[in-house]
C-alpha cells in the first residue's frame, strides 16, 4: 500500500533547522504574576468596549483618552487556554493582535493561554510532534467534496511497516474540523501522552460535524445539523469517510482498534455511530454529551453490549447547561445495567472547551488499551442521583444558544451580498482587498447590507469597518489565517477552483510539519516519481496556511492535475530558499512570491499560469 504520509517523509528531507512551534504572548494581554490577566485594546474611535473572556464573563474596559488604550484587569484565572473577544459598541471583534484564533461557522474569538507553574497537558513541549495533515475528499454521500483533518504519529514515516488504530473525534455545534486541532490541541496532548509513555499512539481524524454547510443553501433542510440515523453526517462517516482513511494511511481496520468520540453535538454523533455500529468501533467516549436511547439492539441486550465495548467514557461538567440531561443519560445505562466510565468537573465553566481538553486528555491513556480500559470500567460507579435543579435542554435552549445567524456573505451567480449586525454603529463599510470601501445601509433591524458585482466569481480578503473600526465577518466561516488582524475570506463558490464544483476527482493534501513549520501539498499520486517542486512565499502577514487556506493553492494543482494541464508537483511554503532543499538533480524548482501580486486573485491566477506549464 502506498504511503498517504509521503508528505511527511518529503518533508524529513529538507535540510531546515527544526523548530518547535511557540506563541509569544501578543501584548494586547498580559499574564499577570499573581494570575490576573490585563487586556489591553487600543481604539480611540470606539464609544464603548467590553471584553468577554470565558474564565470571568463580560466586563467593561476603562479608556484612556490621551492614548486611546482601553484597559481591563481579570481574574486571578486557572492556568489554561480561554477563548476571549472584544465587544465594540454592540459588535464582537476579534483581537487584531493575537495570532491564535477559535475556527467557527459563526461567532469569532481570539485564544488566551494562562501559563501554570506546572506543564499544562496541551503545552506545546519540546518532544517528537505528529503531523496534521487537511485532506479533501468526495462524497457520494454528500453529493460533493468534504474537509477533514487528519493527525499522524511522531513514528508514521519512520516505520513504514507500522500500521495505527483511529480515533474518529468530532467537534461540537457550529465547531469547524479545525477545532479540535487549533482549540483542542488533540495533537499536542497525544504528542506529549507519548513522549511520557502514557498512551498509545493513533491516527486521528477529525471530521466536518455539519456537511450541510456545504450544500446550496435550498439543500440544507436544517443548520446547524442535528439529526443522527441514516443523516448526511453519519452515512458520510461510515461510507465515504471511513474507506477513504483505511485506503490511503496506515490502518489496522477492525473494531478492536478503531474509536470514535466528540464534544457536544459531536459527543452525540460519536455515541449514535459508535453505538449503531460496534461491528466497527470498541471504544466510545462522550464530552459534555449524551445520546438517543431508542438505538435498537443496543440498550436491551446489555450482556451483548457490554462484550462488545472495550471502553464507553462518558464526562461532564456539573456546571454544564447539558448536565441534567447527561446526567439522565448515564442513570439510563445504569438501569439497562450498560457499563461505562463516568467523569465529572465544577470548575471549568460548563459548556467549554477546557473541559473538553481535560476529558480528552483522560481518555487518551485509556484508547486502544485494553487492560486499561477494563480497570476503569470495572471501576466505573452509579450516575449521581437528581437534585431536580438541573436545567432541562429543550429547543428553547438550542435557539438560545444559537440563534438563527444572518447569512453573510449570500452568494448568487454574478453577485454578493453581505450583512452585518450592527444596531449602534453610525456607518459601516465593506473593505476589501485591491478594491476602495463601499458603504453599506441599515435597516429596521440594525442589519447593514451592500451587494456588489462579482462576475469573475473571485476570492478575495475582507472586513467591514465600523465607525473606523476593523471586524472580521461573524457570519462567515472562512478567516484568513494572519499573523495580526485576521480578515474573512469571500470564498465563491462560482469560483473556477471551488472545491464544491469539482465533481469526483482526485485530491491531494495539506500536510503542516509543525517541528519544521513549512506546510506541503502532495498530490494523490507515487511522490517518487516527482519531478517539480513550486515554492510559494508568504506575504508580510502570511503564515504557513495562507497560500491553502486563501490562495487555494492546493485546489488549484487538483483541477490542473486532473485535467492533465500540469504534471503532479509538490508545493511548498515557509521554505524561502531553493538552497534549503536536498532535491534530487532531476527536480526542477519554481518559485512564486506573494509579494509580487496586489490581490490574492492575482497570486492565484499567477499559480495556476505557472502550474500551467509544468508538463
Amino acid at each position: 500500500m502506498r504511503a498517504m504520509a509521503a508528505a511527511v517523509a518529503m518533508a524529513a528531507t529538507l535540510g531546515i533547522q527544526a523548530q518547535v512551534k511557540s506563541y509569544p504572548t501578543p501584548a494586547s494581554t498580559v499574564c499577570n504574576p499573581d494570575g490576573t490577566v490585563t487586556f489591553l485594546y487600543k481604539n480611540d474611535k470606539a464609544r464603548k468596549v467590553e471584553v468577554d473572556v470565558q474564565f470571568a464573563g463580560r466586563h467593561a474596559m476603562t479608556h484612556d483618552n490621551n492614548s486611546g488604550m482601553w484597559t481591563v484587569t481579570l481574574g486571578p484565572a486557572a492556568p489554561d487556554m480561554y477563548p476571549y473577544h472584544f465587544e465594540v459598541d454592540g459588535v464582537s471583534v476579534m483581537d487584531p493582535l493575537c495570532e491564535q484564533y477559535f475556527p467557527n461557522e459563526g461567532f469569532k474569538n481570539s485564544l488566551l493561554e494562562v501559563p501554570g507553574k506546572n506543564p499544562l497537558p496541551h503545552d506545546i513541549r519540546d518532544v517528537p510532534h505528529g503531523v496534521v495533515e487537511y485532506i479533501h475528499y468526495y462524497s457520494e454521500s454528500l453529493g460533493a467534496t468534504n474537509n477533514a483533518i487528519v493527525y499522524l504519529p511522531p513514528s508514521y514515516s519512520k516505520d513504514k511497516s507500522k500500521s495505527y488504530p483511529v480515533f474518529y473525534l468530532i467537534s461540537g455545534t457550529t465547531d469547524t474540523e479545525e477545532v479540535y486541532y487549533k482549540v483542542g490541541r488533540m495533537n499536542y496532548i497525544l504528542d506529549n501522552l507519548v513522549a511520557e509513555g502514557t498512551a498509545k499512539e493513533m491516527i486521528i481524524v477529525l471530521p466536518y460535524g455539519n456537511p450541510y454547510k456545504l450544500l446550496p443553501p435550498q439543500k440544507t433542510g436544517q443548520m446547524p445539523m442535528m439529526g443522527f440515523g441514516n443523516d448526511v453526517f453519519s452515512n458520510d462517516l461510515i461510507n465515504d469517510l471511513m474507506p477513504y482513511v483505511e485506503r490511503h494511511y496506515r490502518t489496522i481496520n477492525d473494531r478492536d482498534h478503531r474509536a470514535i468520540g466528540g464534544f457536544s453535538r459531536g459527543g452525540n454523533q460519536g455515541l449514535a455511530n459508535g453505538l449503531s455500529d460496534l461491528d466497527k468501533f470498541s471504544y466510545l467516549c462522550s464530552y459534555s454529551s449524551f445520546t438517543q436511547t431508542n438505538i435498537p439492539g443496543v440498550y436491551d441486550n446489555a450482556a451483548d453490549t457490554n462484550a462488545k465495548i472495550h471502553l464507553f467514557w462518558l464526562g461532564i461538567g456539573t456546571d454544564d447547561f447539558l448536565y441534567g440531561t447527561g446526567r439522565d443519560y448515564m442513570e439510563f445505562l445504569d438501569k439497562k445495567g450498560i457499563r461505562s466510565v463516568k467523569e465529572f468537573t465544577n470548575d471549568k465553566f460548563g459548556h467549554t472547551w477546557m473541559n473538553a481538553k481535560f476529558f480528552l486528555d483522560k481518555t487518551f491513556r485509556l484508547l486502544f488499551n485494553p487492560e486499561a480500559s477494563e480497570k476503569a470500567m470495572s471501576e466505573g460507579t452509579p450516575a449521581p442521583a437528581a437534585t431536580g435543579k438541573e436545567e432541562p435542554f429543550t429547543p428553547g435552549v438550542m435557539a438560545r444558544l444559537f440563534p438563527k445567524p444572518i447569512v453573510s456573505p449570500e452568494f448568487a451567480p454574478g453577485s454578493v451580498t453581505f450583512r452585518l449586525k450592527a444596531p449602534e454603529a453610525q456607518t459601516v463599510a465593506l473593505e476589501r482587498e485591491g478594491q476602495s470601501p463601499v458603504s453599506m445601509t441599515k435597516d429596521a433591524d440594525g442589519v447593514w447590507s451592500v451587494t456588489i458585482d462579482s462576475q469573475n466569481a473571485e476570492v478575495f480578503k475582507y472586513c467591514f469597518v465600523m465607525d473606523g473600526t476593523r471586524v472580521a465577518d461573524p457570519n462567515d466561516m472562512y478567516l484568513s489565517p494572519d499573523k495580526g488582524f485576521k480578515y474573512s475570506v469571500c470564498n465563491n463558490p462560482y469560483n473556477a477552483y471551488s472545491l464544491t464544483t469539482m465533481g469526483n476527482i482526485s485530491h491531494g493534501r495539506v500536510a503542516y510539519d509543525l517541528n519544521r513549520m513549512i506546510g506541503c501539498y502532495l498530490p494523490d499520486t507515487d511522490w517518487k516519481n516527482i519531478k517539480n517542486v513550486v515554492l510559494l512565499r508568504s506575504g508580510a502577514d502570511d503564515t504557513i496556511e495562507s497560500w491553502f487556506k486563501v490562495g487555494g493553492a492546493d485546489a488549484i494543482a487538483d483541477k490542473l492535475i486532473a485535467e492533465g494541464k500540469t504534471a503532479p508537483c509538490l508545493i511548498l511554503t515557509g521554505v524561502n530558499d531553493a538552497k534549503d532543499l536536498q532535491l534530487g538533480k532531476n527536480v526542477k524548482v519554481h518559485v512564486l512570491q506573494a509579494t509580487d501580486y496586489a490581490t490574492w486573485q492575482e497570486r492565484r491566477e499567477a499559480l495556476a499560469g505557472l502550474l500551467s506549464k509544468i508538463k
